[in-house]
Formats: C-alpha cells, structure tokens, sequence
C-alpha cells in the first residue's frame, strides 16, 4: 500500500467514530458483532454497519461467511497496519 492509499483509508476511517471503535475493538483477535457492541457501548446495527464498511475496504474478514448467527470477525494485516495509525 502506498501513502496516498494509506492517507486515504485513514481518512475513510477517522470520519466515523464506529469505523475506529469497531476495528480497534477487534484488534488482534477475533470477534463477534455482539462482543464488540458490548465492547463499545455501540448499538450493535451501528457495529454491523461498521463491519460491512470496513470489510469493503479489506480492513476486516469474516471468517464463517455461512453462519446465521455468531459471525465471527479478525482483521487483515492491512486492517492491523491501520489500527498503529489511529
């Protein structure tokens, strides 16, 4: 990833206080959608929306797409470069 995509990513980021609660909530391990809420004091559709962004932008992976319930969420290294900027 070069700087300009860097800036960019940090600044997709930095505009939504959910985006840097969600991803830095996960961190280096992984995470229900509920765990983080709880986590966060975030409503847990503001958590999914969250994910739905990041994972856009490669920042996070789900790791059992198939399930219903109890997704669970890690982030990329991309996503764990970011979280040393925030």
């Amino acid at each position: 990833m070069n700087e300009k995509e860097l800036y960019s990513i940090l600044g997709f980021i930095k505009v939504s206080k959910y985006r840097i609660g969600t991803l830095k909530a996960i961190g280096n391990t992984f995470k229900m959608p509920s765990e983080i809420a709880r986590e966060t004091h975030f409503k847990t559709s503001q958590v999914s929306t969250s994910l739905n962004d990041l994972k856009n932008k490669n920042l996070v992976v789900c790791l059992n797409e198939e399930a219903k319930k109890g997704r669970l969420y890690k982030c990329t290294p991309t996503g764990l470069k970011i979280i040393e900027y925030l």
